[in-house]
C-alpha cells in the first residue's frame, strides 16, 4: 500500500509539470519614453510609454507575449473599470493605433492566467514662429506651442497624477542659440536675411520646430582706404564694405585736418565747422591737397518701405599727407660710369621748390628750381645737378647747397648742407 501511493504522488508531479505555463509574460512597446508609475499593482509599479509623433497622430504599440491566448482591455476612467478592447491566440499579441489611456493584457496558458497593465500617451508639439516687431534697434521673435497634457490615474486610490515634460524652449540663428524663452527682443539685429529656427522639447526626446525668417532692415557701416598715408598730394581709393546698405545712400564726411582745426579753435575759440567735404559716391576718390592728418567718416542708410535705419562708421587712425620736405644727399660721383652721376633731390609734399650749389669760396656754381611740383604719386624726385659748370666737369670737392620753397602745406621750406663730388672711377 505505501509503494502504491508513492507511485500516486510522482505521477501527480508529472501531471502538473506537464500543464502548460506562462513563461516571462510581459508588455512591451518601442518607445521614445518609458517612465514608471508611482503606484504598484502586484510587487512592481505599471510601465508608462511615451510616443512622440505629429499632432493628430496615435503611434502607441504595445506587445505581450509569454502565453497562448491574450485579452487586451482598456482601462474606463468614468467606471474606474477595465472594459474589452481585443483578443487573439498566438505566442505574441500586437495592438496599434492606440490612443492615450491605460491598457490591461491577460495572458493566458492552459489554466494559468497573468494580468499585466501599462499607460499609453501620444505626445507632440505643433509649434509656430512669428516677427511681431522690428526697427533699426531690435527685432522681436515670438512662438507658441500646443501639446497635450498628461495625466495617468493610480489604480490603487483612483487619484489622478500628473506627469510633468520639463518642456525647454529654444531659440537657434544657425548654431547658435539665441533665447531660451517663447518671446524674445534680439538687440543689434543681423544686416543680412536670417532665419530663427524654435524648437520646443521636453524630457522625453519629444520635439517640435518652426522657422521664421527675418527679413534685414538694418546696416553696418564700414569701409577701407587705399593708401591711408603717402605725400601730399595725396589721392584715397575709399571702398565701401558696408553690409546692407542701399545703393545711392552714403554720405561720406571728410574733416579738416587736425592741424586746421587746431588754428581754428586757438583763432576763434571754438571750431565753426569741422567738415571740409561731402561725398555721396558709394566708393568715392578722394584728393588730399595738403599735407596733414585727417579723419573720415561713413554713413550708411537701408531704406525699407517707410523706415531708413543708418549706421556710422569713423576710419581707425588718421588719413596721413606727409608732411613737407626735401631731402639731398651728402656724395655724388659725376664720372659716366652709371651710378651716383647726378646729384638727385627729393621732395616731399612740396608746391615750389629751388635749388642751388655754391663752391667753397661762396660762388654760385649751379641753380635749379620748379614752380610745378606738384601731381606725382609717390615721393618724387629730380636730377637737380650733373656735376657740369659750363658743360665742362666740376673740380672734385666739397660743395654746399641751399634748398628753399613751399610746402604743400603753405609752408616756406628750406635747408641747407655740404656734399662731396668724386670723380676717381
Amino acid at each position: 500500500m505505501k509503494n502504491v501511493n508513492v507511485l500516486c504522488f510522482w505521477l501527480s508531479v508529472v501531471a502538473f509539470c506537464l500543464l502548460p505555463t506562462i513563461v516571462n509574460a510581459q508588455i512591451t512597446a518601442n518607445a521614445d519614453a518609458d517612465e514608471l508609475t508611482q503606484y504598484q499593482t502586484g510587487s512592481t509599479p505599471d510601465h508608462i510609454y511615451i510616443f512622440c509623433g505629429q499632432e493628430g497622430e496615435q503611434n502607441g504599440i504595445l506587445t505581450a507575449s509569454g502565453g497562448n491566448t491574450y485579452e487586451w482591455q482598456k482601462y474606463n476612467r468614468q467606471t474606474n473599470q477595465f472594459d474589452f478592447y481585443f483578443s487573439e491566440a498566438g505566442s505574441s499579441s500586437t495592438i496599434g493605433n492606440l490612443g492615450d489611456g491605460c491598457y490591461r493584457v491577460r495572458v493566458s496558458s492552459g489554466t494559468q492566467v497573468q494580468e499585466y497593465t501599462a499607460w499609453v500617451f501620444n505626445n507632440y508639439y505643433s509649434v509656430t514662429a512669428k516677427i511681431t516687431d522690428k526697427d533699426c534697434e531690435s527685432v522681436t521673435i515670438d512662438g507658441a506651442f500646443n501639446s497635450p497634457y498628461f495625466e495617468y490615474i493610480d489604480l490603487i486610490t483612483g487619484q489622478p497624477v500628473i506627469l510633468t515634460k520639463d518642456i525647454k524652449v529654444t531659440w537657434k540663428n544657425g548654431d547658435e542659440t539665441v533665447a531660451a524663452v517663447l518671446s524674445s527682443k534680439i538687440y543689434n539685429p543681423p544686416t543680412r536675411d536670417t532665419d530663427y529656427k524654435l524648437i520646443v522639447s521636453d524630457r522625453f526626446g519629444c520635439s517640435g520646430e518652426a522657422t521664421v525668417t527675418y527679413e534685414s532692415i538694418v546696416t553696418k557701416a564700414s569701409f577701407t582706404v587705399d593708401p591711408s598715408s603717402g605725400e601730399a598730394p595725396l589721392k584715397v581709393t575709399f571702398t565701401n564694405t558696408s553690409e546692407n546698405g542701399t545703393p545711392g545712400k552714403y554720405e561720406w564726411f571728410f574733416y579738416k585736418s587736425v592741424e586746421e582745426l587746431s588754428k581754428e579753435a586757438d583763432r576763434n575759440g571754438s571750431v565753426a565747422d569741422s567738415i571740409k567735404d561731402i561725398a555721396y559716391d558709394d566708393s568715392p576718390v578722394y584728393i588730399y591737397e595738403k599735407s596733414g592728418y585727417y579723419k573720415v567718416k561713413l554713413v550708411s542708410k537701408k531704406v525699407s518701405g517707410g523706415t531708413t535705419c543708418t549706421d556710422t562708421f569713423y576710419y581707425d587712425g588718421y588719413i596721413k599727407a606727409d608732411t613737407s620736405f626735401f631731402d639731398a644727399p651728402n656724395v655724388f660721383s659725376p664720372n659716366g660710369d652709371g651710378e651716383n652721376d647726378e646729384f638727385v633731390v627729393k621732395f616731399w609734399s612740396m608746391k615750389k621748390v629751388k635749388f642751388t650749389v655754391v663752391n667753397r669760396w661762396g660762388k654760385v656754381v649751379h641753380k635749379w628750381e620748379s614752380g610745378n611740383v606738384e601731381g606725382f604719386p609717390d615721393t618724387w624726385s629730380a636730377a637737380a645737378w650733373d656735376g657740369k659748370i659750363g658743360g665742362r666737369y666740376a673740380s672734385p670737392g666739397v660743395y654746399f647747397y641751399v634748398i628753399e620753397g613751399y610746402g604743400r602745406d603753405d609752408k616756406k621750406r628750406w635747408a641747407h648742407g655740404f656734399f662731396h663730388l668724386f670723380r676717381d672711377k
